[in-house]
């Protein structure tokens, strides 16, 4: 059946992504999200719904975090830090928006597949999570077979999408960790207005 195919694939390739990502990466990350006054989160599409998320976590750690693109994001400053979440690192609002931060002096993290896109050159920390590789382009059903690679079974950018929600949910987890917080200190901040 094609759904557990699909459910075996999409669990191997997140657990084999989210695990090439290094201790010093999640390092500094980690520290570079504490070091700032403010930390902007932005992604567009479903990645922004993980951006949105992420920032969800990071408020109910006590941390000043805004979305790029809502009314109530103030101006940014060199004392902050921006999180651009993009499978592609092409995406031309994200290369935009980013190129803004940094021109005012922000740290900018990059999420991306991509370690050579536009994004990634800009950014301060890149963190790759690999989506579907080139090898996904190739047609020749033969040319797969015989490199052993086999196209994913999730659709178009489900892999890195995944994949960052689980990873920026693990950083949570470690930051968590490393500010002595629990479940119940991020509870006493979520929302009671629902």
């Amino acid at each position: 059946m094609i759904y557990n195919d699909a459910v075996k694939d999409i669990i191997d390739n997140i657990s084999r992504i989210t695990q090439s990502v290094s201790q010093e990466e999640i390092n500094e990350m980690t520290k570079m999200i504490l070091d700032v006054d403010h930390v902007f989160i932005m992604g567009l599409g479903r990645s922004g719904l993980v951006a949105k998320a992420f920032g969800m976590r990071l408020m109910h750690l006590g941390l000043k975090v805004y979305i790029v693109g809502e009314t109530i994001t103030p101006a940014i400053t060199e004392n902050d830090c921006l999180i651009a979440i993009s499978g592609s690192g092409e995406t031309s609002y994200i290369i935009s928006t980013t190129g803004i931060a940094k021109s005012i002096g922000a740290k900018i993290i990059a999420i991306t597949s991509y370690t050579e896109s536009s994004l990634a050159k800009k950014s301060d920390l890149v963190v790759q999570l690999k989506g579907r590789t080139k090898i996904d382009d190739e047609t020749n059903y033969i040319r797969r077979q015989i490199s052993g690679q086999h196209q994913t079974l999730s659709p178009m950018g489900t892999i890195f999408e995944i994949s960052a929600l689980v990873f920026l949910d693990s950083i949570i987890a470690q930051m968590m960790h490393d500010l002595g917080q629990t479940e119940e200190d991020l509870k006493s901040r979520h929302t009671v207005l629902e």
